[in-house]
Protein backbone atom coordinates (compact mmCIF):
# COMPACT_ATOMS: atom_id res chain seq x y z
CA UNK A 1 0.00 0.00 0.00
CA UNK A 2 1.44 3.63 -0.74
CA UNK A 3 1.70 5.63 2.07
CA UNK A 4 0.29 8.75 1.94
CA UNK A 5 1.44 12.07 3.11
CA UNK A 6 -0.87 15.28 3.89
CA UNK A 7 -1.04 18.05 0.86
CA UNK A 8 0.82 20.43 3.31
CA UNK A 9 3.77 18.11 3.66
CA UNK A 10 4.04 17.55 -0.17
CA UNK A 11 3.75 21.27 -0.86
CA UNK A 12 6.42 22.53 2.13
CA UNK A 13 8.82 19.37 1.03
CA UNK A 14 8.67 20.26 -2.81
CA UNK A 15 9.03 24.08 -2.15
CA UNK A 16 12.01 23.32 -0.03
CA UNK A 17 13.64 20.44 -2.56
CA UNK A 18 13.04 23.94 -5.70
CA UNK A 19 14.34 26.31 -3.63
CA UNK A 20 17.71 23.96 -2.84
CA UNK A 21 18.14 22.50 -5.70
CA UNK A 22 17.45 26.11 -8.13
CA UNK A 23 19.88 27.72 -5.31
CA UNK A 24 22.52 24.50 -6.13
CA UNK A 25 22.01 24.79 -9.66
CA UNK A 26 22.97 28.41 -9.78
CA UNK A 27 25.53 27.91 -7.52
CA UNK A 28 27.31 25.30 -9.92
CA UNK A 29 26.47 27.99 -12.49
CA UNK A 30 28.64 30.66 -11.25
CA UNK A 31 31.31 28.75 -9.82
CA UNK A 32 31.86 27.25 -13.28
CA UNK A 33 31.49 30.51 -15.23
CA UNK A 34 33.82 32.31 -13.04
CA UNK A 35 36.29 29.72 -13.10
CA UNK A 36 36.55 29.82 -16.96
CA UNK A 37 36.53 33.68 -17.34
CA UNK A 38 39.30 33.70 -14.84
CA UNK A 39 41.20 31.56 -16.21
CA UNK A 40 41.01 32.54 -19.48
CA UNK A 41 41.94 36.11 -18.52
CA UNK A 42 44.75 34.88 -16.61
CA UNK A 43 45.97 32.89 -19.68
CA UNK A 44 45.33 36.06 -21.87
CA UNK A 45 46.89 38.14 -19.46
CA UNK A 46 49.93 36.06 -19.06
CA UNK A 47 50.44 35.17 -22.93
CA UNK A 48 50.47 38.74 -23.57
CA UNK A 49 53.40 39.65 -21.17
CA UNK A 50 55.15 36.63 -22.38
CA UNK A 51 55.18 38.21 -25.98
CA UNK A 52 55.86 41.25 -24.92
CA UNK A 53 58.71 40.49 -23.10
CA UNK A 54 60.23 38.37 -26.78
CA UNK A 55 59.53 41.72 -28.04
CA UNK A 56 61.85 43.50 -25.74
CA UNK A 57 64.60 41.04 -25.38
CA UNK A 58 64.53 41.37 -29.39
CA UNK A 59 64.63 45.26 -28.82
CA UNK A 60 67.73 44.56 -26.42
CA UNK A 61 65.33 46.86 -23.94
CA UNK A 62 65.27 45.43 -20.62
CA UNK A 63 62.68 42.64 -20.02
CA UNK A 64 61.00 41.57 -17.51
CA UNK A 65 56.97 41.12 -17.23
CA UNK A 66 55.29 44.06 -16.73
CA UNK A 67 52.50 42.25 -14.32
CA UNK A 68 54.65 38.80 -13.34
CA UNK A 69 57.89 37.89 -12.54
CA UNK A 70 59.69 35.86 -16.12
CA UNK A 71 62.82 34.85 -17.95
CA UNK A 72 63.73 35.46 -21.62
CA UNK A 73 66.63 33.36 -22.94
CA UNK A 74 67.76 33.07 -26.79
CA UNK A 75 68.76 29.50 -28.24
CA UNK A 76 72.65 29.99 -26.65
CA UNK A 77 71.44 30.50 -23.08
CA UNK A 78 68.40 28.00 -23.26
CA UNK A 79 70.48 25.19 -21.04
CA UNK A 80 69.46 27.59 -18.42
CA UNK A 81 65.75 27.10 -18.36
CA UNK A 82 64.64 23.62 -16.90
CA UNK A 83 64.33 20.89 -18.89
CA UNK A 84 60.75 20.36 -18.61
CA UNK A 85 59.96 23.55 -20.45
CA UNK A 86 62.53 23.73 -23.55
CA UNK A 87 60.54 21.60 -25.54
CA UNK A 88 57.11 23.51 -24.86
CA UNK A 89 55.23 25.36 -27.64
CA UNK A 90 54.04 28.79 -27.73
CA UNK A 91 51.18 28.86 -25.66
CA UNK A 92 50.18 28.20 -21.78
CA UNK A 93 50.52 25.59 -20.05
CA UNK A 94 49.56 24.06 -16.47
CA UNK A 95 52.59 22.82 -14.78
CA UNK A 96 53.31 21.45 -11.54
CA UNK A 97 56.60 22.02 -9.47
CA UNK A 98 57.87 21.94 -5.86
CA UNK A 99 58.54 24.85 -4.15
CA UNK A 100 62.18 26.11 -3.61
CA UNK A 101 61.48 26.77 -0.37
CA UNK A 102 59.00 24.74 1.40
CA UNK A 103 59.02 21.62 -1.45
CA UNK A 104 55.53 21.28 -1.86
CA UNK A 105 54.00 20.75 -5.40
CA UNK A 106 52.82 23.58 -6.54
CA UNK A 107 50.37 24.49 -9.20
CA UNK A 108 51.96 26.80 -11.51
CA UNK A 109 50.30 28.43 -15.23
CA UNK A 110 53.38 28.85 -17.60
CA UNK A 111 53.67 31.17 -20.80
CA UNK A 112 56.00 30.06 -23.33
CA UNK A 113 56.32 32.58 -26.45
CA UNK A 114 59.00 31.68 -29.43
CA UNK A 115 59.83 33.87 -32.08
CA UNK A 116 63.27 35.13 -33.37
CA UNK A 117 65.10 32.64 -32.07
CA UNK A 118 64.22 33.89 -28.40
CA UNK A 119 61.97 32.46 -25.99
CA UNK A 120 59.96 34.10 -23.21
CA UNK A 121 58.69 32.55 -19.89
CA UNK A 122 56.43 33.46 -17.71
CA UNK A 123 55.53 31.55 -14.41
CA UNK A 124 52.15 32.44 -12.08
CA UNK A 125 51.84 30.67 -9.34
CA UNK A 126 47.66 29.89 -9.61
CA UNK A 127 47.56 27.82 -5.63
CA UNK A 128 46.72 31.40 -4.98
CA UNK A 129 43.54 30.95 -7.17
CA UNK A 130 42.88 27.69 -5.96
CA UNK A 131 42.61 28.69 -2.50
CA UNK A 132 40.24 31.44 -3.45
CA UNK A 133 38.29 29.10 -5.31
CA UNK A 134 38.19 26.60 -2.32
CA UNK A 135 37.11 29.50 -0.07
CA UNK A 136 34.75 30.43 -2.50
CA UNK A 137 33.28 27.03 -2.87
CA UNK A 138 32.75 26.77 0.98
CA UNK A 139 30.85 29.79 0.81
CA UNK A 140 28.48 28.78 -2.18
CA UNK A 141 27.76 25.66 -0.39
CA UNK A 142 26.82 27.37 2.96
CA UNK A 143 24.95 30.33 0.74
CA UNK A 144 22.83 26.87 -0.98
CA UNK A 145 22.12 25.40 2.51
CA UNK A 146 21.02 29.01 4.15
CA UNK A 147 18.94 29.46 0.91
CA UNK A 148 17.37 26.27 1.11
CA UNK A 149 16.38 26.83 4.94
CA UNK A 150 14.83 29.75 3.74
CA UNK A 151 12.67 27.83 1.29
CA UNK A 152 11.75 25.42 3.63
CA UNK A 153 10.20 28.15 5.93
CA UNK A 154 9.14 30.20 2.79
CA UNK A 155 7.10 26.61 1.97
CA UNK A 156 5.77 26.52 5.19
CA UNK A 157 4.31 29.78 5.39
CA UNK A 158 3.08 29.70 1.69
CA UNK A 159 1.18 26.21 2.32
CA UNK A 160 -0.51 27.66 5.47
CA UNK A 161 -1.59 30.86 3.73
CA UNK A 162 -2.53 28.48 0.75
CA UNK A 163 -4.49 25.63 2.59
CA UNK A 164 -6.08 27.69 4.92
CA UNK A 165 -9.19 28.16 2.54
CA UNK A 166 -9.09 24.17 2.15
CA UNK A 167 -8.92 24.22 6.13
CA UNK A 168 -11.89 25.87 6.57
CA UNK A 169 -13.99 24.13 4.22
CA UNK A 170 -13.19 21.02 5.79
CA UNK A 171 -14.25 22.76 8.72
CA UNK A 172 -17.32 24.39 8.25
CA UNK A 173 -17.77 20.82 6.50
CA UNK A 174 -17.63 18.82 10.02
CA UNK A 175 -19.59 21.99 11.54
CA UNK A 176 -22.45 21.01 9.05
CA UNK A 177 -22.22 16.68 10.22
CA UNK A 178 -22.32 18.11 13.71
CA UNK A 179 -24.71 20.50 13.55
CA UNK A 180 -26.91 18.41 11.25
CA UNK A 181 -27.88 21.11 9.26
CA UNK A 182 -26.02 22.15 6.16
CA UNK A 183 -25.75 25.85 4.67
CA UNK A 184 -24.60 27.02 1.57
CA UNK A 185 -20.64 27.42 1.53
CA UNK A 186 -19.45 29.12 -1.78
CA UNK A 187 -20.78 32.49 0.40
CA UNK A 188 -18.33 32.15 2.37
CA UNK A 189 -15.26 31.66 0.23
CA UNK A 190 -13.47 34.17 -2.82
CA UNK A 191 -14.53 32.95 -6.78
CA UNK A 192 -10.82 31.13 -6.97
CA UNK A 193 -10.46 27.28 -7.29
CA UNK A 194 -11.63 26.76 -3.84
CA UNK A 195 -14.65 28.76 -4.28
CA UNK A 196 -15.39 26.46 -7.17
CA UNK A 197 -15.36 24.00 -4.92
CA UNK A 198 -17.64 24.86 -2.43
CA UNK A 199 -20.25 25.63 -5.02
CA UNK A 200 -19.79 22.43 -6.07
CA UNK A 201 -20.03 20.74 -2.81
CA UNK A 202 -23.60 23.00 -2.61
CA UNK A 203 -24.77 21.80 -5.70
CA UNK A 204 -23.89 18.03 -4.83
CA UNK A 205 -25.72 18.39 -1.45
CA UNK A 206 -28.47 19.86 -2.95
CA UNK A 207 -29.33 17.11 -5.01
CA UNK A 208 -28.00 14.88 -2.48
CA UNK A 209 -30.75 16.02 0.12
CA UNK A 210 -33.41 16.09 -2.69
CA UNK A 211 -32.88 12.03 -3.39
CA UNK A 212 -32.66 11.21 0.41
CA UNK A 213 -35.65 13.80 1.14
CA UNK A 214 -38.04 11.29 -2.11
CA UNK A 215 -36.63 8.22 -0.49
CA UNK A 216 -37.63 9.14 3.31
CA UNK A 217 -41.10 10.42 1.58
CA UNK A 218 -41.26 6.99 -0.64
CA UNK A 219 -40.39 4.55 2.67
CA UNK A 220 -43.07 6.45 4.50
CA UNK A 221 -45.71 6.72 2.23
CA UNK A 222 -45.14 3.01 1.47
CA UNK A 223 -44.98 2.02 4.25
CA UNK A 224 -48.37 4.11 5.44
CA UNK A 225 -50.04 2.52 2.90
CA UNK A 226 -49.10 -1.06 3.87
CA UNK A 227 -50.78 -0.62 7.20
CA UNK A 228 -54.15 -0.47 5.69
CA UNK A 229 -54.64 -3.75 4.20
CA UNK A 230 -52.35 -5.27 6.91
CA UNK A 231 -54.61 -4.29 9.86
CA UNK A 232 -57.55 -5.80 7.88
CA UNK A 233 -55.77 -9.07 7.17
CA UNK A 234 -55.06 -9.04 11.43
CA UNK A 235 -58.61 -8.05 12.18
CA UNK A 236 -59.96 -10.36 9.42
CA UNK A 237 -57.82 -13.03 11.16
CA UNK A 238 -58.89 -12.02 14.71
CA UNK A 239 -62.73 -12.27 13.68
CA UNK A 240 -61.90 -15.72 11.89
CA UNK A 241 -61.09 -17.65 14.49
CA UNK A 242 -63.46 -17.09 16.54
CA UNK A 243 -65.78 -18.66 14.50
CA UNK A 244 -67.01 -22.16 16.27
CA UNK A 245 -67.37 -24.07 13.20
CA UNK A 246 -63.22 -24.26 12.29
CA UNK A 247 -61.02 -27.61 11.99
CA UNK A 248 -57.92 -27.08 13.45
CA UNK A 249 -56.05 -27.06 10.25
CA UNK A 250 -58.04 -24.37 9.20
CA UNK A 251 -57.54 -22.60 12.73
CA UNK A 252 -53.14 -23.24 11.99
CA UNK A 253 -53.44 -21.73 9.26
CA UNK A 254 -54.82 -18.62 10.27
CA UNK A 255 -52.44 -18.39 13.41
CA UNK A 256 -50.07 -18.82 10.68
CA UNK A 257 -51.53 -15.91 8.54
CA UNK A 258 -51.58 -13.84 12.33
CA UNK A 259 -47.57 -14.57 12.35
CA UNK A 260 -46.78 -13.42 9.01
CA UNK A 261 -49.36 -10.36 9.57
CA UNK A 262 -47.32 -9.41 12.48
CA UNK A 263 -43.83 -9.76 11.55
CA UNK A 264 -45.21 -7.38 8.53
CA UNK A 265 -45.94 -4.78 10.86
CA UNK A 266 -42.83 -5.12 12.67
CA UNK A 267 -40.99 -4.74 9.73
CA UNK A 268 -42.73 -2.33 8.57
CA UNK A 269 -42.04 -0.25 12.06
CA UNK A 270 -39.04 -1.29 12.24
CA UNK A 271 -38.13 0.24 8.52
CA UNK A 272 -39.89 3.81 9.33
CA UNK A 273 -38.02 3.62 12.60
CA UNK A 274 -35.04 3.15 10.87
CA UNK A 275 -35.79 6.12 8.39
CA UNK A 276 -36.58 8.09 11.34
CA UNK A 277 -33.74 7.67 13.16
CA UNK A 278 -31.02 7.82 10.87
CA UNK A 279 -32.32 11.43 10.52
CA UNK A 280 -33.07 12.49 13.89
CA UNK A 281 -31.04 9.85 16.07
CA UNK A 282 -32.77 6.13 17.71
CA UNK A 283 -35.47 5.82 19.97
CA UNK A 284 -34.82 4.71 23.10
CA UNK A 285 -36.63 4.27 26.57
CA UNK A 286 -38.20 1.60 26.06
CA UNK A 287 -36.87 -1.21 28.17
CA UNK A 288 -37.20 -4.58 26.08
CA UNK A 289 -37.07 -8.34 27.54
CA UNK A 290 -34.46 -10.43 24.93
CA UNK A 291 -35.48 -13.51 26.29
CA UNK A 292 -39.39 -13.20 25.96
CA UNK A 293 -38.85 -11.36 22.04
CA UNK A 294 -36.53 -14.57 21.00
CA UNK A 295 -39.11 -17.01 22.15
CA UNK A 296 -42.08 -15.12 20.31
CA UNK A 297 -40.12 -15.32 16.96
CA UNK A 298 -39.18 -19.06 17.63
CA UNK A 299 -42.64 -19.83 17.64
CA UNK A 300 -43.59 -17.93 14.86
CA UNK A 301 -41.28 -19.45 12.46
CA UNK A 302 -41.59 -22.99 13.73
CA UNK A 303 -43.90 -23.51 10.82
CA UNK A 304 -40.60 -23.23 8.42
CA UNK A 305 -39.67 -26.42 10.00
CA UNK A 306 -42.42 -27.69 8.11
CA UNK A 307 -41.02 -31.93 8.43
CA UNK A 308 -37.71 -31.40 8.57
CA UNK A 309 -35.79 -33.67 11.34
CA UNK A 310 -35.09 -30.48 12.93
CA UNK A 311 -35.39 -29.08 17.19
CA UNK A 312 -35.15 -25.10 18.00
CA UNK A 313 -34.60 -24.39 21.58
CA UNK A 314 -33.98 -21.26 23.67
CA UNK A 315 -31.53 -21.45 26.49
CA UNK A 316 -31.33 -18.62 29.43
CA UNK A 317 -28.68 -18.47 30.95
CA UNK A 318 -29.22 -14.38 32.55
CA UNK A 319 -31.76 -12.02 31.77
CA UNK A 320 -30.82 -9.29 29.21
CA UNK A 321 -32.64 -6.12 28.32
CA UNK A 322 -32.09 -3.42 26.06
CA UNK A 323 -33.26 -0.05 26.00
CA UNK A 324 -34.92 -0.25 22.48
CA UNK A 325 -38.11 -0.98 20.85
CA UNK A 326 -39.58 -4.67 20.76
CA UNK A 327 -40.19 -4.53 17.19
CA UNK A 328 -36.09 -3.61 16.20
CA UNK A 329 -34.71 -6.62 18.22
CA UNK A 330 -38.02 -8.27 16.67
CA UNK A 331 -36.69 -8.21 12.90
CA UNK A 332 -33.31 -8.49 13.85
CA UNK A 333 -33.88 -11.98 15.52
CA UNK A 334 -36.62 -12.90 12.89
CA UNK A 335 -33.89 -12.53 10.28
CA UNK A 336 -31.20 -14.53 12.70
CA UNK A 337 -33.32 -17.23 13.58
CA UNK A 338 -35.36 -17.71 10.05
CA UNK A 339 -32.10 -17.99 8.79
CA UNK A 340 -30.47 -20.92 10.88
CA UNK A 341 -33.94 -22.63 10.36
CA UNK A 342 -33.79 -22.64 6.57
CA UNK A 343 -30.09 -23.50 6.35
CA UNK A 344 -30.51 -25.97 8.60
CA UNK A 345 -31.67 -29.43 7.08
CA UNK A 346 -31.50 -31.50 10.05
CA UNK A 347 -29.99 -31.21 13.72
CA UNK A 348 -30.47 -28.85 15.99
CA UNK A 349 -31.04 -24.78 16.43
CA UNK A 350 -30.08 -23.20 19.24
CA UNK A 351 -30.63 -19.71 20.85
CA UNK A 352 -28.87 -18.55 23.91
CA UNK A 353 -29.35 -15.78 26.01
CA UNK A 354 -26.99 -14.09 28.80
CA UNK A 355 -23.75 -12.42 29.05
CA UNK A 356 -25.25 -8.69 27.30
CA UNK A 357 -25.59 -10.97 23.79
CA UNK A 358 -27.91 -13.42 22.16
CA UNK A 359 -26.25 -16.25 20.00
CA UNK A 360 -27.88 -18.42 17.02
CA UNK A 361 -26.42 -21.60 16.79
CA UNK A 362 -27.15 -24.10 13.95
CA UNK A 363 -25.71 -27.55 12.69
CA UNK A 364 -26.59 -26.08 9.12
CA UNK A 365 -23.61 -26.43 6.30
CA UNK A 366 -21.70 -23.50 7.91
CA UNK A 367 -20.21 -20.52 6.06
CA UNK A 368 -16.90 -19.38 5.06
CA UNK A 369 -14.95 -17.78 7.21
CA UNK A 370 -13.92 -15.17 4.06
CA UNK A 371 -17.69 -14.83 3.50
CA UNK A 372 -19.03 -13.87 7.16
CA UNK A 373 -18.50 -10.07 6.15
CA UNK A 374 -19.95 -10.18 2.93
CA UNK A 375 -23.18 -11.50 4.35
CA UNK A 376 -24.42 -8.43 5.67
CA UNK A 377 -23.50 -6.86 2.72
CA UNK A 378 -26.65 -5.37 0.86
CA UNK A 379 -27.28 -8.08 -2.15
CA UNK A 380 -25.10 -10.75 -1.04
CA UNK A 381 -26.37 -14.09 -0.98
CA UNK A 382 -24.82 -16.98 0.87
CA UNK A 383 -23.83 -20.14 -0.86
CA UNK A 384 -25.77 -22.48 1.94
CA UNK A 385 -28.84 -24.52 0.85
CA UNK A 386 -29.98 -24.18 -2.86
CA UNK A 387 -27.61 -21.47 -2.67
CA UNK A 388 -29.98 -18.73 -1.91
CA UNK A 389 -29.18 -16.54 1.08
CA UNK A 390 -30.28 -13.79 3.49
CA UNK A 391 -30.57 -11.39 0.47
CA UNK A 392 -31.59 -7.56 1.86
CA UNK A 393 -32.22 -9.26 5.40
CA UNK A 394 -29.16 -9.21 7.28
CA UNK A 395 -28.08 -5.86 5.39
CA UNK A 396 -31.09 -4.37 7.34
CA UNK A 397 -30.56 -6.41 10.52
CA UNK A 398 -26.27 -4.73 10.57
CA UNK A 399 -28.44 -1.12 9.62
CA UNK A 400 -30.71 -1.51 12.81
CA UNK A 401 -27.73 -3.08 14.93
CA UNK A 402 -25.20 -0.31 14.17
CA UNK A 403 -28.53 2.57 15.00
CA UNK A 404 -28.63 1.00 18.16
CA UNK A 405 -24.82 0.78 18.86
CA UNK A 406 -25.05 -3.63 18.85
CA UNK A 407 -22.82 -5.48 17.28
CA UNK A 408 -24.01 -8.44 14.78
CA UNK A 409 -21.67 -11.32 13.20
CA UNK A 410 -21.73 -14.57 11.74
CA UNK A 411 -18.85 -16.67 12.63
CA UNK A 412 -18.68 -20.82 11.38
CA UNK A 413 -18.45 -23.15 14.23
CA UNK A 414 -15.49 -24.49 15.34
CA UNK A 415 -16.78 -28.04 16.87
CA UNK A 416 -18.99 -28.93 14.35
CA UNK A 417 -20.36 -28.11 11.42
CA UNK A 418 -22.54 -24.97 11.17
CA UNK A 419 -22.71 -21.33 11.93
CA UNK A 420 -22.95 -18.63 14.93
CA UNK A 421 -24.69 -15.43 14.85
CA UNK A 422 -24.77 -13.07 18.01
CA UNK A 423 -25.57 -9.91 18.47
CA UNK A 424 -23.40 -8.15 21.25
CA UNK A 425 -25.80 -5.18 23.17
CA UNK A 426 -23.69 -2.07 23.80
Amino acid sequence: MQSRRKLRFRLVVSFALFGFGLSALFAFAALNIRSRVEDQLVNSSLYDDAKWANQQAYAGKPSGSRLLTGTVLSDRTLYKAPLSWQNLPSGVHNIDEPDPDTGQVRHYKLAVYRENGIISFIRYDASREELGKRQLLISVIGAVFLFGLLSLALGLWLSRKVLKPVSDLARRLRDFRKSGKAEPLAPHFADDEVGELALALDEYSGRLTAMVERDREFNSDVSHELRTPLAVISSTTELLQGSPDLTDKLRERLKRIERASRQANEMIEALLLLSRAERRGPTRGEKTDVSKVAADVIESQRPQMRDKPLEIELVVHEGVSVNAPASVLSVALTNLIGNAIKYTLAGMVTVVVGQSRIEVIDTGPGIKPEDAERLFQRGVRGEGAGGSGAGLGLAIVRRLCELYGWQVSMRPRSDANGAIASIVFG
